[in-house]
């Protein structure tokens, strides 16, 4: 008896919560994934992002030093523009196309050094392709040879390849660089320089190594106030330079 009335007295059991609703489901994930109705307008045409990667390897290194006439060899010569005393040697981390560090030179004017120091550091943190970097003397201060090998490049006491009067270009004041010509080829009224760049004049599509606007190459040059030669009605992707000529 004592036990039935202890059973009668007791509190009943809970019940087990009921399960979710579907439509509590499905609300729940309505909340944070919209459906998609046309998928080819939501995504942007590919472009490098420009967010800052850890980099594997060694920390990037930048020096620069004085130069001579004799330094500078067959890309300098008397009634040249600016004076060896005017520019400087530097010497700089890169990766290149296969992946790995290397040291490269270019030759700038003394007063855009440190603006050139700041590009290739950002560059060589983002870890932004380049082939080789050698001074436009290596090739005889050819800039057709110099862009053959798609030898990214300064200084070269010469003429402005463009249309119009002969004129001093930017790069024989140290005031402009050329970068990885062949991904980034120069076309002057039809004509694709150098020609192996042909395969580059469509820009539709990022590959490695190509100036594109927002990219990572165009923006480390727009954070020193460079301008950009791909922007120009003959466009020339390679082209950056100080005063944006």
């Amino acid at each position: 008896m004592v036990a039935l009335l202890l059973g009668a007295c007791s509190d009943p059991a809970p019940s087990p919560p009921p399960a979710p609703s579907t439509a509590t489901t499905a609300n729940a994930s309505t909340t944070t994934i919209a459906p998609v109705t046309n998928v080819a307008s939501t995504i942007p045409t590919v472009r490098p992002t420009t967010t800052v990667a850890p980099v594997a390897g060694p920390a990037f290194t930048g020096t620069a030093s004085a130069v001579t006439a004799a330094d500078l060899g067959a890309s300098w010569r008397p009634g040249c523009p600016v004076a060896p005393d005017d520019l400087r040697l530097l010497r700089l981390s890169f990766w290149g196309f296969d992946d790995q560090p290397h040291v490269g030179s270019l030759v700038v004017a003394a007063s855009v050094t440190a603006a050139v120091l700041e590009v290739f550091h950002t560059l060589y943190d983002q870890r932004f392709p380049i082939r080789r970097m050698e001074p436009v003397d290596v090739y005889g201060a050819d800039d057709d040879a110099s862009m053959a090998v798609d030898n990214t490049s300064a200084f070269n006491c010469r003429p402005a390849v463009a249309e119009g009067p002969p004129h001093w270009s930017n790069h024989a004041y140290g005031l402009a660089i050329d970068v990885n010509p062949v991904e980034n080829p120069y076309i002057l009224s039809g004509r694709v320089l150098p020609p192996a760049g042909a395969e580059f004049v469509d820009r539709s599509v990022y590959r490695p190594g190509m100036a594109v606007a927002g990219g990572v190459l165009t923006s480390a040059f727009a954070a020193v106030g460079w301008g950009w030669g791909g922007t120009w009605s003959n466009p020339d992707y390679q082209h950056f330079s100080s005063t944006g000529g």
